[in-house]
């Protein structure tokens, strides 16, 4: 078993049996405070993530070929810790409450909504034991009820890793990275929200909208917990 396994497994562990510090204020007694989760839905993103364009609603009027854009917060921000620690550290517990800041901060549609989180490397699945995307969107679904669906519908189509990659090749790895999963059926009708933890180059989720609109979905709107800067 690799070493990053059994580390992450370890501070698992030890989360379950330890009492919960806020992750924005350290102070005992949940792993996230109402006040620290409020801080961070009070917190909008005016920006486009692609063009850096200030807007004042989820549409860019620069980035027409995007559909709407939600963003919780940058990826410096107590959100994107939140996401590091429960991507890098195994952290199982911020599962739920990541789940509920993104259910308050999307639309609620009252129409069949298919939520389709973006691939996970398998390697990184293995490693950290489990699939971080789709298990929010797991915990997302349950919250908005039966008319919201979790749907695997992209696949990664070789094993592509864009950690650490530039901006260039991260653009040039996802251009054909994904693939609409065997016997996918779209109904045209429906919501899609195409869901990631961070947006860097936002060349994944580039990628994989034009895959969704070439497979027949006309709704699609994008639903991102950290907005990193770097790019």
């Amino acid at each position: 078993m690799p070493k990053k396994v059994k580390k992450t497994t370890f501070v698992g562990l030890l989360d379950l049996i330890a009492p919960h510090s806020c992750r924005g204020c350290r102070n005992l007694g949940s792993i996230i405070c109402e006040r620290c989760k409020n801080d961070i839905l009070n917190t909008k993103i005016q920006i486009c993530p692609n063009c850096k364009t200030r807007i004042n609603n989820h549409r860019c009027p620069k980035c027409t070929n995007l559909p709407p854009i939600y963003i919780v917060g940058e990826r410096s921000s107590p959100i994107g810790a939140l996401v590091h620690d429960f991507k890098y550290y195994s952290i199982h517990a911020l599962a739920k409450p990541l789940a509920e800041i993104l259910n308050e901060s999307l639309p609620n549609y009252t129409h069949k909504t298919i939520i389709v989180p973006l691939p996970t490397i398998g390697r990184h699945i293995r490693e950290r034991g489990f699939d971080h995307t789709y298990l929010i969107a797991k915990h997302f679904s349950k919250l908005r009820g039966k008319k919201y669906q979790v749907q695997k519908l992209l696949l990664r189509n070789k094993n592509t890793i864009q950690v650490g990659a530039n901006r260039s090749a991260r653009i040039t790895q996802a251009s054909s990275a994904y693939i609409i999963a065997p016997k996918t059926v779209i109904d045209p009708s429906a919501t899609y929200i195409l869901f990631d933890d961070v947006w860097t180059t936002g060349a994944s989720i580039k990628a994989a909208t034009k895959k969704l609109r070439q497979a027949g979905a006309k709704n699609i709107i994008i639903a991102i917990l950290a907005l990193s800067r770097l790019n």
